[in-house]
């Protein structure tokens, strides 16, 4: 392990691993898209898409490579023993950093079908990873805010068409989609700004899952509700953390819970329903708060004895 450079040295050896292992994959991405696109069995497609899921599956097993290879990481991991690879899966988490991704789909990767994600339809324009996520058959959405739904009247319930168009797809394989329902990674000035009832979390948005589960939710196994931590870039960007070295841990809780049923008709139309079912969201939120405040209090608790050992340790 390389732990031993200089900050600055380890960031500048990640960066170039990190670009080397996304452009590689993606690539091999892209062109199996390709040949899918031409593809006319469906059987074919199928099969090429399982090829493409192991490359997602490389990308990822080498993301863990390279962490092991630059960092000292404890993984302190509970709930994958009641995972199994041939469900399909419906995952909320909080989101703290772009280094999410990587830690999840590298630690789900030989537990849970590889991860899709839904995604704002201005990303397909990023090169490379644009077109391996549409390859891969991740939905590209397009959003329709109040303001053009009240402009255009006939955009009303194309959302929930796209969606469910793109979920056909997830019927023929075992299928794992993770949505970040706070909608944006969680900082102290965001969550003063929504004036928050969390101590470490946003406030959750219920629209984004129940699309998906009005969709396909009778395909779901399970709910997986996952609780990350970095204890060591609290308030800090946990990527720029752990490119510098600086993160020596990494701490993930993993529920299983039950689907609850979302009748699209009722619940774009009937605000008691969605309240209903944001309460149910926001019970596991307050679960899930409470979760990440015990795991805080632990491990600030251990940091403390450690720091008072210290000094009787060298005398």
């Amino acid at each position: 392990m390389l732990n031993f450079l200089p900050g600055p040295l380890l960031y500048l050896i990640s960066a170039v691993l990190l670009i080397i292992n996304t452009t590689v994959w993606s690539t091999l991405i892209c062109i199996g898209g390709i040949i899918k696109f031409i593809t006319p069995a469906p059987s074919g497609r199928i099969f090429i898409t399982k090829i493409m899921n192991r490359f997602m599956w490389a990308w990822a097993t080498c993301n863990g490579g390279i962490l092991f290879l630059l960092a000292d990481i404890e993984w302190d991991i509970e709930g994958l023993d009641s995972l199994d690879k041939n469900a399909w899966y419906l995952l909320i988490s909080n989101h703290l950093s772009g280094f999410d991704i990587a830690v999840q789909t590298y630690i789900l990767r030989n537990n849970i079908p590889m991860l899709k994600f839904f995604l704002k339809k201005e990303l397909i324009f990023i090169p490379l990873m644009g077109l391996g996520c549409w390859a891969l058959d991740m939905p590209f959405m397009n959003r329709s805010s109040p303001r053009k739904l009240k402009k255009n009247p006939k955009l009303k319930g194309k959302d929930l068409e796209t969606t469910r168009r793109a979920c056909k797809k997830f019927r023929h394989m075992p299928t794992s989609i993770i949505n970040y329902v706070e909608g944006s990674r969680f900082t102290e000035q965001k969550k003063a700004r929504q004036n928050s009832p969390y101590r470490h979390l946003l406030k959750p948005k219920a629209g984004g899952i129940a699309f998906t589960l009005s969709a396909m939710g009778e395909q779901f196994t399970n709910v997986l509700d996952i609780t990350l931590l970095y204890p060591e870039a609290m308030n800090k960007d946990a990527l720029v953390e752990v490119m510098h070295g600086r993160i020596k841990k990494i701490t993930i809780r993993i529920r299983v819970l039950p689907v609850p049923t979302v009748d699209d008709k009722r619940y774009f139309s009937d605000p008691q329903y969605r309240v209903d079912f944001q309460r149910w969201l926001n019970q596991i939120w307050e679960e899930k708060d409470e979760t990440l405040h015990q795991l805080i209090n632990a491990h600030q608790t251990l940091s403390t004895d450690n720091s008072h050992k210290k000094p009787l340790e060298n005398q």
